[in-house]
Order: structure tokens, then sequence, then C-alpha cells
């Protein structure tokens, strides 16, 4: 039996002597006989259509293996890139969701978007060539913002996708807001942009790939924190491999924060080429491709609303939220701003209504999925600035009013009105402990003295709940 490490310890970690001393093993230190190098061709517009692609002079230069687009994916009857969880909207509609060619057909819907792939015996080589590609795009009107995407004259993404909504989706008693609403003293309103963000690893996304014929088998090499999710949606929905045949392997992974746990296109392209040129395929991005190819996070446009009756008590919160998701549905993309987004509205609030309507919205650029929280940062942030305005407005304490509306430890079990249910906890002595630890009291002093010497210093409040590991 090993050792037995009880709760609390603080147990040496073990890793750091090799990373310390440049002995990790990351995608792009692994090297495999006879490895070729892949490179990417990426669509410079937000919005063509495919109207040809000449890969002969490609074909031709120095070093090339193979030169492949998306008429090679569709010749070989391969699958798009999968949303791994749907969404429906209140009336059990599924959402729309437009295939994802792994190579663009037909039409390139953001900047980045993959239309061809370069394969050369080197590096300098396969980039040389992927210059020489020569796409002809006819370059259609874009749109990239939300609000612009929803409106009736808005450039549409997909011919079977009015308006650009792939799902309009709600949750909570509209009736009860409704009704709450009309007897508050005070409604407090927030405009709010929760703006999109790229993330940043240390390390690059990679991935190398190999087949051997004899055992009808692939190897993926790829900076994921989910292989699993990679090997099964790559081999049984985009490339249409029996799971057994794939096997993918994460080595040491330089950071993600949710950029790297989704089945990227590149993914299942090298996978495919691999097997298509009999050698191994390697693709490492730089931090530019990185950019325009990673997933990016949040992008949304909120209007909430809160009602409270003439003591500061919460009756009902509303919110409305356009939610971006880019060009395609990534891998989580449509349920980070609905099911992870949601339930979390309530808060640590003892708020009796609410109600929530998220619209799903396709534009013109880098396909949206999780990052750093996914979904309950957003929630927390419309939360808790709505409920700054309230006490702004209302000429509370921020600290009161929260007092006078956080669920107290004794009502636990406690049911929110947006599905979740905690089932135990003390937001207040958790609020009275942070109170004590930041000296909040003497906090005026301290603004003071910053102002003394030429500094502004502010003081911010703010709860949340979180939802570990998509718990219930």
């Amino acid at each position: 039996m090993g050792e037995v490490i009880g709760i609390g310890a603080a147990p040496k970690r073990k890793e750091d002597q090799r990373f310390l001393t440049g002995r990790g093993n990351y995608v792009a230190d692994i090297k495999r006989p006879g490895m070729t190098a892949g490179v990417f061709v990426r669509s410079p517009h937000a919005h063509a259509v495919l109207k040809g692609i000449d890969t002969s002079a490609a074909l031709a230069a120095p070093g090339v293996v193979a030169v492949l687009t998306g008429e090679d994916v569709a010749a070989d009857g391969l699958g798009s890139l999968p949303c791994g969880w749907g969404i429906s909207d209140v009336k059990g509609v599924p959402m729309k969701e437009p295939p994802f060619p792994m190579l663009a057909q037909g039409k390139v819907r953001f900047v980045g978007d993959m239309v061809a792939f370069v394969i050369a015996e080197t590096l300098e080589q396969a980039k040389s060539a992927a210059e020489l590609v020569s796409v002809d795009y006819e370059v259609l009107p874009s749109v990239v913002g939300v609000l612009d995407a929803v409106r009736p004259d808005a450039p549409q993404l997909f011919d079977d996708v009015p308006n650009n909504v792939c799902c309009d989706w709600e949750l909570g008693d509209k009736a009860a807001v409704e009704a709450a609403f009309r007897k508050a003293a005070h409604v407090a309103k927030l405009s709010l942009v929760n703006n999109r963000l790229i993330g940043n690893p240390m390390e690059p996304r990679a991935a190398i790939a190999e087949y051997d014929p004899g055992k009808s088998h692939h190897t993926l090499w790829t900076t994921s924190q989910f292989p699993h999710v990679v090997r099964f949606l790559m081999s049984a929905l985009v490339l249409k491999l029996p799971e057994h045949k794939v096997r993918v392997v994460a080595p040491d992974v330089g950071g993600g924060f949710g950029v790297k746990q989704f089945h990227y296109g590149e993914e299942a392209v090298i996978t495919w080429a691999a097997k298509r040129v009999l050698r191994p395929v390697k693709w490492v991005a730089d931090r530019s491709e990185g950019y325009l190819s990673d997933r990016h996070g949040r992008d949304h446009v909120t209007e909430a609303e809160l009602a409270l009756d003439e003591n500061g008590k919460f009756l009902a919160l509303r919110v409305k939220t356009l939610a971006n998701m880019g060009g395609y549905l990534s891998t989580f993309g449509p349920n980070i701003p609905t099911n992870l987004y949601g339930p979390l509205l309530g808060g640590v609030y003892t708020t009796p209504a609410i109600y929530c309507n998220v619209k799903v919205v396709f534009t013109n650029t880098v396909p949206v999925d999780a990052y750093r929280g996914a979904g309950r940062p957003e929630a927390t942030f419309v939360v808790e600035r709505i409920v700054d305005v309230a006490a702004a407005e209302m000429g509370i304490d921020r600290v009161e009013l929260r007092r006078r509306n956080i669920i107290p430890k004794e009502a636990y079990p406690y049911q929110t009105p947006v599905l979740v249910q905690y089932d135990s906890g003390d937001p207040m002595g958790c609020l009275d402990g942070a109170l004590v630890a930041a000296d909040v009291k003497n906090f005026g002093v301290r603004k003071a003295e910053s102002a003394r010497n030429g500094k502004f210093r502010g003081l911010g409040f703010s709860t949340y709940v979180e939802a570990c590991g998509l718990a219930p």
C-alpha cells in the first residue's frame, strides 16, 4: 500500500525537477521516424465564397508531399466537427447545428478558417509552399457583433439559420418575474458587455499524427486537456473510425484554462493526412496562428433588471443575453452561456423569481467556447454589478444590501428558482470574514493616504457560487 496523504497535508510536488531542468515532454519535443511538417492555409476574409483552390504550384514546390483541401475531405466522405453538447429552446426544439468542416467547403466564415493543408519534408518548405496555394474568394458582407448579427438586414452566415440565431433559450418563471416587477418599489437596470477574450497559454497548440498500416491504427499526440473527448468525437463522428483503432496521447501540456479541451479541426486533419501520406505529420501553431484558431471566450451583451421592495429585498431578476458563438459551434460552445450561465444567476441570494433568456448567435468570428470558469464568471459579473447599481440608486450600503438578501446559514438546503439546489453553505459568514481580513472599516484611512501620494484606491465587493466539475 502506498503512502496515505491526509486531508490538509502539504505534499511535495514530484514533477518540478524535470521541468526546471529542461526535461519536459511536450508535443513540439516529440520526433517520429520519417516525420513531415504541416502548415495550414487560412482565410484572410471573415466571410467569402470559395470559388476555387489552385494547388498546382504548391504541389510542384520543393519537398512538398501533399496539399489537401475540403474537396479531398468530401471525397473521403468524412464528417464535420461536432458540437459535443447540444441545447434546445423552451419548446424542446433542438438548436441549429450547421456542418463545421475540418477544411472549409463552399464558404469561409471567419478569419482563420482553414482552407488547405500543406505537407512537406521540412517546416520551411511547407511554409513556402503554403504561400503558393491560390484561393479564389468571392468576398461577402460580414458581421462580427451580436447586436448587428440579429438585425433583420444582417448578413446571413447559413441559409437555414434565420437571423443568425442558433437557439433561443430560456430558464425560469417568466410570469412570476413579470408579476414581481409590477409590484416593485424600485427597479435597477444595467446594460453590460462581457468582452470577447483570447486565451494565451504558454505552449501553443500542437499535434503529431502517425498511422500504422499493418494494424490500421492511428496515434495522435496533441496538446489536449481532454484527450478522451478528442478520441471519441474524432473517431466516431469526424473520421468515422472504430474508437479502438485510435489512440490519443496528451503529454505535458503547457497551460490551457479551457482553450485546449475541445476537439479542433487541426487534430482531425493531421490524423487523416497521416494515413493519406503514410508518414507521421507534425503541426505546431505559432502565436499569431493561435489567435486566429484557438477558441475564444465569452463575448456577451446583456440587459439585466433587478426588482426590489421598499426595504431593498430582492423580488425578481430578469436577464436577457446575446451570446456570440462565432462562425461555427465549438465542442461545448452553446452550453457555456446557457446551462452553465443561467443556473448560476441566483448567486448567494434569496431572489424569489428569476427569468433568463439567452439568444445564441452566429457571427463571422472565431468560434467561442469555454474559458476560465465558462459561464459562471459571466453570471457572477451580471448579478454582482446589478446589486451594486441597486445599492447606489436606493442609497443603501453595498454590504448592507447583500446582507439583507444573502441566503442565511439556517436556510440550507436551499432551492433556487433556476434549477439548482445548494446543499449547504454560509455566504454571510464568508463575507463577514472577508470584511475583517480586508480591514474594510479602516479603508478610508488607506484611501486618504493613497490620495496624498497621488494614487487612487478603490473598494469592490463580489460574492459568487461556483459549479465545480459541472455539478448539478
